[in-house]
């Protein structure tokens, strides 16, 4: 069954890399808007040196390191998202369901596929751009980078979750596209994708830093950073671990539910 999930993790992955015209309109997106937001952060931190703990370098990393995170994780959403929603509005979904594998583990695989290409394509093109633009506070050590793929790893899990139970509700709404708007602004605003939670005061901050977006953006940022390590590492890992076996747990709660009784839309 293992062999099964990969092929169509490997499927994903070439499915994606056939729309070169959108991962080249993605990469410049990612760049543009990284070159942006690492001119602002610059700007800020000449006025605030020392913001949330970051240098300058560390700052604009961070931007850099969300923009190259953002398709990946699908922090806006989308990915395997698009292919159940049209399940949905066609009935197909209910061929899905008979399928002979797990419906969540189905997905799951796509979705990792998925990552794995946006991850190569607009994750690392975009970074080593900013790298050419800007003096960034990256690592020369390689097991930093590995401590950081991991991260992403959990970090795409902990984002599947999410997104497959904003899914689900596709079989009482069919229509998901309100649940989905929603959950991406909490996603961009929690997530770390604006600013690091550092910045964030008081109370929020403390509610930012225990959601589950937080897993999707600052901590694999605080580890390419270096922010974490040792027994601070390990908890981060715990925390992601945590909040992933938790979601894919409530997921597939929901759907057992969902599929009690199904109505097929359009009959």
């Amino acid at each position: 069954m293992a062999g099964v999930y990969l092929a169509v993790a490997r499927g994903a992955f070439r499915r994606y890399s056939t729309y070169r015209a959108a991962t080249v309109a993605g990469v410049v997106t990612n760049s543009v808007f990284g070159w942006i937001l690492a001119s602002t952060m610059l700007a800020l931190w000449q006025v605030r040196p020392g913001l949330g703990g970051y240098d300058a370098r560390q700052a604009v990393t961070y931007v850099w390191i969300g923009q190259a995170l953002l398709a990946a994780v699908a922090v806006w959403g989308g990915g395997f998202q698009d292919d159940v929603q049209a399940r949905f509005r066609s009935g197909d979904i209910a061929i899905d369901l008979y399928r002979p594998v797990d419906f969540q583990g189905w997905w799951l695989a796509t979705d990792l596929g998925r990552a794995g290409f946006q991850l190569i394509t607009r994750g690392a093109l975009p970074l080593a751009l900013g790298a050419l633009l800007f003096e960034l506070a990256l690592p020369s050590r390689p097991l930093v980078w590995v401590e950081f793929l991991l991260a992403v790893a959990l970090a795409v899990v902990v984002s599947f979750g999410l997104r497959f139970l904003v899914s689900l509700t596709g079989f009482w709404l069919h229509d998901t596209d309100g649940v989905r708007a929603a959950v991406m602004v909490l996603s961009m605003f929690f997530s770390g994708l604006l600013l690091p939670l550092a910045l964030f005061p008081g109370v929020l901050g403390e509610l930012a830093r225990v959601l589950p977006f937080s897993a999707m953006v600052q901590l694999p940022a605080d580890v390419l950073l270096q922010r974490r390590t040792g027994h601070g590492l390990l908890a981060l890992y715990a925390f992601q671990l945590a909040w992933a076996a938790a979601l894919l747990g409530m997921g597939r709660m929901v759907q057992a539910i969902a599929v009690r009784k199904v109505v097929v839309q359009g009959g």
